[in-house]
């Protein structure tokens, strides 16, 4: 069930983070995966890690705001590998402020990142996954955000609610040709974009590091901890895996029970 049998794996943010151990998770199970990252330079990097552990991989610059970057770096990925079976829409960043503090600036790039990204990359994967009728999964990197709202991230948690609604859409209109679209919503990971956050969110609220994390991160989940990134990779293996229409159009909430559905 969460062996890939060489399905070609696209995934976006993957030179690091998240996306870097779900790329690694799919080679490890069969999967021949695409780096696409905003630099090149780490995304070739990482490729090189997973071909020397014995993977398969190939990377491919791509900032998912720029449509003609997404464009031709799918059709690079179809060109090399014939095909891509597997979408996963990871690339995303965080800036945090209050309402009263953002620039539109801001705001709209971190709408670009987490939408218009998602947007674009759904749009040409599909394009082939539709042509070839041989089934496909995407899967979109939500959080706990997408249910949840906190204080400092109002264009993060709307973008993150969005994804729920393209994922849905995109389950309608593909179903007919066997392709999946499904959110992962993890709670926080310790990764640099997490690290960053910390003193950031000390700052803005008055309290200490200790208590960013004590009282705000982690005071929902039931355990105390963080969410792993093997906790996200090895969901986005499942779902990558899954075959049918059962699942589809669904949120995957990883986060030691911070939200539960």
């Amino acid at each position: 069930m969460s062996r890939l049998d060489n399905k070609v794996c696209l995934v976006t943010g993957a030179a690091s983070g998240i996306g870097k151990r779900i790329a690694e998770v799919y080679a490890a199970n069969g999967g021949k995966v695409v780096i696409a990252d905003l630099k090149l330079d780490a995304a070739e990097a990482t490729a090189a890690e997973i071909r020397a552990a014995g993977g398969d991989a190939l990377a491919v610059a791509m900032d998912v705001t720029d449509e003609r970057q997404v464009i031709d770096g799918v059709a690079k990925a179809v060109a090399h590998y014939g095909r891509v079976d597997v979408l996963v829409s990871n690339a995303g960043i965080q800036i945090v402020n209050r309402i009263t503090d953002f620039s539109l600036a801001d705001w709209k790039k971190m709408l670009a990142i987490h939408l218009d990204g998602a947007f674009l990359t759904t749009r040409e994967c599909l394009k082939d996954m539709q042509a070839r009728k041989q089934g496909g999964a995407i899967i979109y990197m939500g959080s706990v955000h997408s249910h949840e709202a906190s204080k400092l991230k109002a264009p993060y948690v709307t973008a993150k609610h969005g994804l729920l609604g393209l994922a849905r859409v995109v389950a309608k209109e593909a179903a007919e040709y066997g392709v999946r679209a499904n959110v992962i919503c993890p709670g926080f990971v310790r990764t640099p974009l997490v690290e960053k956050q910390i003193p950031e969110q000390a700052k803005e609220l008055g309290i200490s590091e200790q208590d960013v994390v004590r009282n705000v991160m982690l005071k929902d989940t039931v355990d105390g901890e963080f969410t792993t990134v093997d906790d996200v990779a090895n969901t986005a293996l499942f779902l990558a895996a899954f075959e049918t229409n059962a699942l589809t159009g669904q949120s995957l909430v990883v986060s030691h029970g911070w939200y539960m559905q």
